[in-house]
Order: C-alpha cells, then structure tokens, then sequence
C-alpha cells in the first residue's frame, strides 16, 4: 500500500533536514575550549533559529536529527567531535540541553506576537533568551555536574562564561528573524501563524 506524501510533510522534512546541517555546518566555524572541558561554538545560534523558524516540534525533530548524527560518529560538533563518547565527556548536558532549548524556544516563539517584522524580532529575541540560555544552560549546569562532578556553585559559575555569548546570538537569532519576516511576511514563526 502506497502512501502518498503531501506538499507541507515534504517542505516540512526538507526544513527538518536543512536546519540540521545548518546547525552542523556552523560546527566547522572554531571552538573556543574552556578549562571546564565545554568549547564556545556558534552551534547554539542553530539551536536558537531552528526554534524560532521551525517552532517547537520541528525545531527539536532537527535538533534531534543533528545529534542522532553525532551519537552515529559523524564529526559535526565544533572541533570535528562526534561518536556516544561526547554524551559522556562536560558538553553531555548541553547536548541534551539542545532539543530542550530548540523545543522551548519554538514554544515561547509560538506564543509571543509575531504580526510585524519588529515583533517578530523581538519575540526571536525573548524566545531565544528563554530557550537558548535559561533552558540551554540548565541542561548545561546539570551535566557538569553530573558528568564532571562539579559542586552546584563551580557549574554555575564555569557556566556564566557562555551568557554573554550567547546573548549575542539572541541578538543576532532576532536579526535573522527580522530579515525573515521582511522578506517573508508568510513564513510561520514558531510553527504558527500570528
């Protein structure tokens, strides 16, 4: 029995995939190591606009694809990292952390109004600081822990070196957005229409 695939699951799998290499491709721009054993990489940036422009559940279906990739060995972290051993290694949490952080940044996205390109923006903007470092750096802090066997307070604050980096890729999640928004006025933010 034959199953015929519509027009929207096909452009759906096609966004599916295309922010999933999107994110890996961003690996190849260089880490920055830290002492704490977790690299600075633009990889979280994907994170954040697969939420933003997918919204919930195909930000996290191509955050998901991305680490099934990485978790098979495919070296598509930022260093050319991949294979189960980086889900054992500082950066396990965060790894986790990039479904959460994708599925909740798509989540607030869908909420928060989206009727101009302006709001659109600013909506990217909170979505992102929500997704991409409240929830992204509590998975973070959970897995130094964890993994590294940091106390609560040396996670914490190994962790703050990341927020003003990230912060920035909100700022620039929200441009991009923006550009979205401008040139595409019928593009869905967050999985919906606003």
């Amino acid at each position: 029995m034959k199953t015929a695939i519509s027009r929207r699951q096909s452009e759906s799998m096609a966004l599916v995939g295309l922010f999933a290499a999107l994110i890996a491709v961003m690996g190849l721009i260089p880490k920055i190591d830290l002492p704490i054993g977790v690299p600075i990489t633009l990889q979280t940036l994907g994170v954040m606009m697969a939420g933003c422009l997918l919204g919930p559940w195909r930000g996290l279906q191509a955050v998901l694809l991305f680490l099934i990739a990485v978790a098979a060995g495919l070296p598509l972290l930022a260093g050319g990292r991949g294979g189960l051993g980086v889900f054992m290694s500082p950066t396990a949490g965060y790894l986790v952390g990039f479904a959460a952080a994708a599925f909740a940044t798509g989540l607030v996205m869908a909420m928060l109004p989206k009727t101009t390109p302006l709001r659109a923006a600013w909506s990217a903007l909170i979505a992102s600081v929500v997704g991409g470092v409240l929830v992204l750096h509590s998975f973070g802090i959970a897995g130094l822990v964890l993994v590294a066997k940091l106390s609560l307070a040396q996670a914490f604050w190994g962790d703050l070196v990341f927020v003003p980096g990230d912060l920035i890729k909100c700022v620039l999640c929200a441009l991009v957005v923006h550009t979205v928004a401008k040139a595409l006025p019928d593009w869905r933010f967050g999985g919906r229409n606003a």
